[in-house]
């Protein structure tokens, strides 16, 4: 069980209502100078507490923007300590894949909303359904997190971050087959209809799965890392892992 220092959770529950009723420059630094000094563990039983306190996690978001100009170079440290072919180093290459995957969406979607006409540039939207595929090939990525990685996090009593990100998994794949359903039907007959469609969806994704992969990247995978600390036991959650299996856009799988 990890124990948090209460009177600095009491002083970043404090500084994160005013984070939330309006970001002052005096609130920032407090809080840039409480997460400065809290460890990964430490910070994830904190967001748990906070949201057991009865905080919204959409209210979270400050925290993790501060949080994020905090470890602005904690990936490199992280990638520094596995070796490649580890779990985590896995995940977090395919993650760059996935954000190229968005840049793509981006690009595609600024085009579909500048067309008139479904037959002005037909092309756009078969690029956009085999993006939307590849968008949603992620989804070994996501069981292996939430099969092996989450389980070993909730058994050392850190379920905050875990109930977020299987949340967000969950309202992910739903956009994405939003996505992928309006690229394949769309036509001239539903075009304005279908074009808004793909314009509030595509946005969506690009937003809330680059926040949740950098929440990732930056909070719970070093926070696993931290908590894990036998080697034996990672090298089992790769054997699980392997049984799982790859996305197709995993390098060397």
């Amino acid at each position: 069980m990890y124990l948090v220092n209460e009177e600095r959770i009491k002083k970043l529950t404090a500084v994160l209502k005013q984070l939330n009723e309006g970001v002052t420059e005096e609130a920032r630094r407090e809080a840039l100078n409480i997460v400065s000094n809290i460890d990964p563990i430490e910070l994830s039983v904190a967001e748990q507490r906070l949201i057991e306190q009865g905080m919204n996690p959409q209210e979270l978001r400050n925290l993790c923007d501060i949080h994020m100009e905090v470890l602005s170079d904690e990936l490199i440290k992280l990638k520094k300590k596995i070796e490649p072919g580890h779990m985590l180093d896995t995940l977090i290459v395919e993650h760059e894949k996935i954000k190229e995957f968005l840049t793509e969406l981006e690009a595609i979607n600024l085009k579909i909303q500048k067309l008139e006409s479904y037959n002005e540039k037909p092309e756009l939207f078969i690029k956009l359904e085999a993006l939307a595929n590849n968008i949603i090939d992620a989804e070994k990525h996501h069981m292996r997190e939430e099969d092996v990685l989450f389980p070993e996090l909730e058994k050392r009593n850190i379920t905050g971050p875990t109930r977020i990100m299987r949340m967000e998994h969950d309202d992910l794949r739903k956009r994405k087959k939003i996505l992928k359903e309006t690229a394949e039907k769309i036509s001239d007959g539903n075009f304005t209809e279908c074009k808004a469609v793909i314009d509030e969806t595509a946005k969506y994704i690009v937003f809330n799965l680059r926040d949740h992969i950098y929440k990732e990247n930056y909070i719970l995978y070093p926070t696993a890392l931290d908590a894990i600390n036998d080697v034996s036991l990672w090298a089992q959650m790769k054997e699980r892992c392997d049984e799982i299996g790859y996305c197709p856009f995993t390098p060397g799988k």
